[in-house]
C-alpha cells in the first residue's frame, strides 16, 4: 500500500454537492484556505444536482410574500418539531443565495417582464418557488458552483478521496482520515475546522431516489466523533416515484413536477380518484397536498386491496390534450417514448419511495455541532424541517446552511492556528485502513451482500409505515450487522479501485445511521408527518419534543428534549 500522504488546510470541508460546494466558497470568502472532498467527482455526485425543478424562496415576484410567510407554511409541514431558529435562517437566507446564483450564471426562469417566475408547490401559501426549467435546476446551479470553486486559488478539490474518521484531539475535531480510491493511499488531513456535508443515507432502502454515495457516511462520522443527532426517525418518501413501466434516462422523481405542472389526476386500481378520502379537498386533485399525507393516502388505496398490478397506485395525463403535453414537456416526451410510454394512451404506475433524510446531525444556527470544530451542513443536518420537509425547501437548506457553515468554520479556523499533529495521532486510523484490504479473504460473505440485507431490511421494516416488531427486530439485526458481522467481512486486496473497500468503509458508517434511524422510531410511539406507527397512529402531545441520538462506548442511546423555538 501506498505511504500516507499529510495535507493541512484552515478548513476542509467533506462532501461536494451543492452544501459542500457552497460551504467551500463562503470559506475561502472569509478568509480561510480550504480543502473540498468527494468520494466520487466533486460538484457531480449527491443529491443537489439530480433535484429537478422548484426552489422554495420568498422574493414576492409573482405574488406578495415574505420570509415570515415562507416560515410559517414551513412550521406547519414540520408538525411541531421545526427548531424555528433554524427554520427562520432558512427561508430568510434564501432570497439571498437565490440572486446570488443568477450573478454566478445561474439562469433563472422569468417572465416576460423580467420578473421571477415562480411556481406554488405543495404545501406552500403562496407561488413561492423558483426553478431554472422543468428538469434541470439543480444541475444548474451545481454547474456554477463548481465554476466558482474551480477558479478560487483558495479552494483546493480533492475528488475520490473517502474519509473513514473525523480526529478529535484535546476535545475539538482537528481534521480528519480516509483513503485516495484509485491507489488506497491513507490521507491525513490536519484542518483548523471540519465541515462535513456528505448528504443523507437513503441510499440504506431498497428503492431510493438518491445517488449511490448517499448512505449515512456523514451521521456515522458525526456519532464517532462525539456529536450528537435530532429526530433521525424523520425520513421523507417521495410519494410519486415511479414503478412501472420500467424507465430508463430520467430520474423517478419525475413525476411529481410533472403531476403538479400539468394535472396529472391520481387513481386507484380500480380507476377511482382518491385522494379526496384523505384531505378537505373536493375531487382527486389536491396539488397542495403535504408529502406525508400523500405517502399516507398512496400507501392505505394499495393496503386495502385497491392497487394497481405492479403494487402502487396509477397517475394518468390521458385527460390531457396532447399539444398540452407537447407544449409542457417537449423533448422529455422523447425520453418517454424510448421507454414506450406514451401518456396520451396509458397511466404509470407510482408508488413512495425513500426520497429525504429530514434528521440529522445537531447544528446550532452557526451550524456547529457539539464537538468544537466540527461543523454540518445540508441533508446530513436535522432541526429545521422538523417531521416533514416543504417541498422546495431543500435546495435553499443546502445552499443557504452551506454557506453559514463555511463563514462560522472559518471564523473559527481564524482564531488558533492549523493544529499540528503528531504521528501517534493519525497511526490508529491509518492502521484501520492498511488493516481492510485482504482481511478475511477466504470468507464469503462481502460487503455488497451485507449491504443488500441492509437495504431489504430497512425497505421492510423501517420503512414508511412502522411497528414496535418490526422495529424491535431491524434494530438488534442491525446492531449485530455493526458490531460482528462487519469486521468478519471479505475485503479484496487490491491496491486500485478496490470496491470492497469502499463498500466495507461505507457500511462501517452508515450502519450507525441505520441503527439510529431504527431506535428513534422504536421509541416515539405516536405518528407524526413522515414517521408512521401502524400501532401508535396518532400524534401524541407527550412527543411533541426533539429525540437526540449520540454514541456512549458502542452503544447508541437516545432521549427526548424540548424543541428549540
Amino acid at each position: 500500500m501506498h505511504e500516507a500522504v499529510t495535507l493541512s488546510t484552515d478548513v476542509l470541508v467533506i462532501g461536494a454537492g451543492g452544501a459542500g460546494m457552497f460551504a467551500a466558497v463562503s470559506a475561502a470568502r472569509n478568509g480561510a484556505d480550504v480543502i473540498l472532498i468527494d468520494k466520487n467527482v466533486v460538484g457531480r455526485g449527491g443529491a443537489t444536482i439530480m433535484a429537478q425543478m422548484t426552489c422554495a424562496s420568498a422574493l414576492g415576484e409573482a405574488e406578495p410574500d415574505s420570509p415570515e410567510l415562507h416560515l410559517a407554511d414551513t412550521l406547519e409541514a414540520g408538525r411541531g418539531l421545526c427548531n424555528e431558529d433554524l427554520a427562520a435562517l432558512l427561508c430568510e437566507g434564501s432570497p439571498l443565495r437565490i440572486r446570488e446564483l443568477e450573478s454566478w450564471g445561474v439562469n433563472w426562469a422569468r417572465q416576460d417582464d423580467g420578473r421571477f417566475n415562480q411556481v406554488k408547490a405543495p404545501g406552500h401559501n403562496r407561488k413561492r418557488c423558483v426553478y431554472v426549467d422543468f428538469l434541470s435546476t439543480g444541475a444548474a446551479i451545481c454547474a456554477a458552483l463548481r465554476n466558482r470553486t474551480s477558479r478560487n486559488d483558495a479552494i483546493r478539490r480533492l475528488s475520490n478521496l473517502s474519509i473513514t474518521d473525523i480526529v478529535v484531539h484535546g476535545g475539538e475535531a482537528v481534521g480528519a482520515v480516509g483513503y485516495d480510491i484509485p491507489t488506497a493511499a491513507p490521507v491525513v488531513i490536519t484542518a483548523g475546522a471540519t465541515i462535513i456535508a456528505s448528504g443523507g443515507m437513503t441510499k440504506m432502502f431498497q428503492r431510493t431516489t438518491a445517488s449511490n454515495n448517499l448512505c449515512g457516511e456523514g451521521v456515522g462520522l458525526a456519532l464517532r466523533a462525539g456529536a450528537r443527532l435530532t429526530d433521525i426517525e424523520f425520513l421523507q418518501f417521495y410519494p410519486n416515484g415511479h414503478l412501472a413501466p420500467r424507465m430508463v434516462g430520467l430520474d423517478p422523481t419525475t413525476w411529481e413536477p410533472t403531476r403538479v405542472k400539468l394535472g396529472g389526476r391520481l387513481l386507484n386500481g380500480l380507476g377511482e380518484e382518491f385522494l379526496q378520502n384523505y384531505t378537505d379537498t373536493e375531487g382527486g386533485g389536491a396539488y397542495d397536498t403535504a408529502r406525508d399525507v400523500l405517502t399516507y393516502a398512496i400507501y392505505k388505496e394499495v393496503e386495502e386491496g385497491r392497487g394497481t398490478p405492479h403494487g402502487g397506485v396509477y397517475l394518468s395525463f390521458q385527460h390531457i390534450a396532447p399539444e398540452a403535453l407537447e407544449r409542457a414537456l417537449g423533448p422529455v416526451l422523447d425520453i418517454f417514448a424510448r421507454n414506450n410510454i406514451d401518456l396520451t394512451k396509458a397511466p404509470v404506475e407510482i408508488f413512495p419511495i425513500a426520497h429525504y433524510q429530514m434528521g440529522g446531525i445537531e447544528v446550532d444556527v452557526s451550524m456547529a455541532t457539539r464537538v468544537p470544530g466540527l461543523y454540518a451542513a445540508g441533508e446530513v443536518t436535522g432541526g429545521a424541517n422538523g417531521a416533514n420537509r416543504l417541498s422546495g425547501n431543500a435546495l435553499p437548506e443546502a445552499l443557504v446552511f452551506g454557506e453559514r457553515a463555511g463563514e462560522s468554520a472559518a471564523l473559527f479556523a481564524k482564531r488558533k492556528p492549523v493544529p499540528d499533529w503528531d504521528a501517534s495521532t493519525a497511526a490508529p486510523y491509518i492502521d484501520t485502513i492498511r488493516g481492510i484490504a485482504g482481511r478475511n479473504a477466504t470468507n464469503s460473505a462481502w460487503p455488497g451482500h451485507l449491504l443488500r440485507e441492509l437495504k431489504e431490511l430497512m425497505w421492510t421494516k423501517v420503512g414508511a409505515f412502522r411497528t414496535a416488531d418490526d422495529l424491535a427486530a431491524a434494530r438488534a439485526r442491525i446492531n449485530t450487522m455493526r458490531l460482528t458481522e462487519l469486521d468478519k467481512l471479505a475485503v479484496a486486496d487490491e491496491a486500485s479501485h478496490n470496491t470492497s473497500l469502499v463498500e466495507w468503509c461505507e457500511l462501517r458508517n452508515g450502519l450507525y445511521a441505520a441503527e439510529a434511524v431504527a431506535l428513534a422510531a422504536l421509541n416515539r410511539r405516536e405518528s407524526r408527518g413522515a414517521h408512521q406507527r401502524v400501532d401508535f397512529p396518532r400524534a401524541d402531545d407527550h412527543f411533541r419534543r426533539s429525540q437526540r441520538v449520540a454514541l456512549e462506548g458502542q452503544e447508541l442511546v437516545s432521549d427526548f428534549a424540548e424543541v428549540l423555538q
